[in-house]
């Protein structure tokens, strides 16, 4: 059995839509940082505009991990706080594993096309705005230099335990 090594950073979201840019934003600063220290061979940097599970499934179809960045609405007026949800294989293919909506439809649709990644982790920021317009909030924005060094460590994290599952 061979291990899929591809890595797929995905930006879900509209950037036309303030807080809804997180994503492309930290892919931008993912691109900044790999003019000084590339990431691996492999590694696909992809946006998606609307939360379309056709796209998704498509952009980390075959990929060892699948990291999701986008927004969510704020929560007890907390704008900015960063959630983090982790997916191995096993919870990814059993049914039911998120709800049915968002990032959840598009879990389901790989599972049923068998096209899952062999391990998901999805990073949420509480928006403060998503009205019509460019740039983030200032919550929001200072966000993204932490989501970037987030997935770079999610990306370690993914070689190393690769590596050591096949030597």
């Amino acid at each position: 059995m061979t291990v899929p090594t591809r890595i797929a950073v995905v930006a879900v979201g509209d950037p036309a839509r303030h807080d809804q840019g997180l994503g492309r934003s930290v892919l931008a600063r993912l691109r900044e940082r790999a003019a000084g220290r590339p990431l691996p061979p492999g590694t696909v940097l992809a946006e998606c505009a609307e939360p379309d599970p056709g796209r998704l499934v498509r952009l980390w179809d075959h990929a060892g991990l699948a990291v999701v960045l986008e927004s969510a609405p704020a929560r007890d007026g907390d704008p900015g706080r960063v959630y983090r949800l982790d997916l191995p294989g096993a919870e990814l293919r059993r049914p039911g594993a998120m709800g049915a909506h968002g990032l959840g439809e598009a879990i389901e649709l790989g599972r049923a096309l068998d096209r899952l990644p062999g391990h998901l982790v999805a990073y949420a920021v509480a928006a403060a705005d998503t009205s019509a317009g460019e740039g983030l909030s200032p919550p929001v924005a200072s966000a993204v230099g932490l989501l970037a060094e987030r997935v770079e460590e999610e990306i370690v994290r993914h070689r190393v335990a690769a590596a050591h599952r096949h030597p």
